[in-house]
């Protein structure tokens, strides 16, 4: 169970977050804003509440109980690596290099970032890549966890729901999928591109556990996913959020899906979350 203190805590790193998200895709002139401000409350939990880490980004075999995260929505790259330098994967000072020629923090997740498990960017693999590290796990007897963060979007991908058929066949119960459910996308609303409709009915009819959240509330995120990992079967997480949570402007907006601030937008954002 948090305490007060936790959640306040947890608030003030996810505010960091916004901040460091704002800051590197305004830098970089590119990057995606949107569904990293809405994964924000999320990311900043797991990690700092809910995962056991590899230490300083070593994912050697010394560490092989270590928790296991696939980020399939890869776009949202800027709360994967602010999340992973507040806890020390790389200096803080790198976030800076986003995007940039040479960089370790690519737009999408690569091997050469400290920490990141696999490359990421395709929409509608992360869940089948989940899959194959959960049934590893399980054929080594290792008792460690995989998390996945899924976009609602991509969840138009067949091949999603190939993965969602196979873990609940396998019975991949160190696996739990979290749907980062803003309802925009590149193109507009989900429900207009291709409806979801009732998201929580169709998981359970592929067998798996659903938990259905608020996905800014701290405790709900936390409670969630401690729930999830005593459950006997695949346990989806459909945490409904607001796309570019945080800035007025930004959010249910999805114009901010890729586009980068200007000088004004990125003052205003800031001083929003100062």
């Amino acid at each position: 169970m948090l305490t007060s203190t936790d959640i306040k805590e947890l608030q003030d790193l996810a505010l960091e977050n916004r901040r460091n998200i704002i800051e590197m895709v305004y830098q970089a002139k590119s990057g995606h804003i949107g569904g990293s401000l809405s994964a924000c409350d999320i990311m900043t939990v797991l990690f700092h509440k809910c995962m056991k880490h590899a230490i300083n980004g070593k994912l050697s075999d010394e560490y092989k109980d270590r928790d296991r995260f696939v980020l399939s929505k890869g776009h949202v790259s800027p709360i994967y690596y602010s999340v992973m330098a507040q806890l020390g994967f790389f200096d803080k000072e790198e976030l800076q290099t986003f995007r940039k020629l040479g960089s370790r923090l690519q737009g999408h997740p690569s091997l050469m970032c400290p920490g990141v498990e696999i490359a990421t960017g395709s929409l509608g693999q992360g869940l089948s890549m989940a899959c194959g590290i959960a049934m590893a796990l399980k054929l080594d007897k290792n008792p460690a966890n995989v998390f996945v963060m899924l976009g609602d979007g991509e969840l138009q991908e067949g091949n999603t729901w190939e993965a969602f058929m196979q873990a609940s066949h396998r019975k991949l119960d160190n696996l739990i999928a979290i749907i980062d459910r803003n309802g925009l996308q590149i193109d507009g609303s989900t429900e207009c591109v291709k409806a979801l409709g009732n998201l929580a009915d169709k998981v359970k009819a592929f067998g798996w556990n659903v938990i259905e959240i608020d996905g800014h509330n701290i405790e709900q995120i936390y409670n969630s996913i401690e729930k999830a990992k005593s459950m006997d079967a695949p346990v989806a997480i459909i945490a409904n959020t607001v796309k570019g949570k945080g800035v007025s402007f930004m959010e249910n907006n999805a114009g901010w899906h890729g586009t980068a601030p200007g000088k004004e937008d990125y003052e205003k954002a800031i001083s929003e979350l100062s």
